[in-house]
């Protein structure tokens, strides 16, 4: 059995995150020690893990659990998994396509750049003036909170 910080180590996910997952239902709820710890077996490892990879792997937090609810019937087919991998993978590909219109946009502003002042700077006046930018690009391309 693992305490929530041996848990966390094993799994390179911080205590806190380990909280909210089941605050959130993702993992169990955990056994207590007679210290009232928490105490975790291997297949609450094996769990984290694989939310911990889906994460790395940009999977959003209701598809982790989709898919956690379908390995939990491995009798089942693997289309849904598939489709939520599908779905997965034309975000990304849709964010990659955001990030190269960026990449074009900022490279175009240095290239554009005088390098003598502030008062001459392409790169702060096309932050200033967003008509000036060769592309639109609305909203976040990270995928992180914007």
């Amino acid at each position: 059995m693992l305490t929530i910080g041996k848990l966390g180590q094993a799994a390179g996910v911080k205590v806190p995150t380990i909280r909210y997952y089941e605050q959130i239902d993702l993992l169990p709820a955990p056994g207590r020690s007679l210290g009232n710890q928490r105490l975790y077996g291997a297949e609450v490892l094996d769990r984290l893990r694989f939310i911990r990879h889906a994460r790395d792997l940009g999977f959003p937090l209701e598809a982790i659990r989709d898919l956690l609810s379908l390995s939990d019937r491995p009798d089942q087919s693997c289309a849904a998994a598939d489709q939520i991998a599908r779905t997965q993978l034309s975000a990304v590909r849709a964010r990659i396509g955001r990030l190269r219109a960026l990449e074009g946009e900022l490279a175009r502003m240095v290239a554009q750049c005088a390098h003598g002042t502030i008062a001459d700077c392409r790169v702060i006046e096309v932050l200033g003036d967003h008509a000036l930018c060769g592309h639109d690009h609305p909203g976040d391309v990270t995928g992180g909170p914007g």
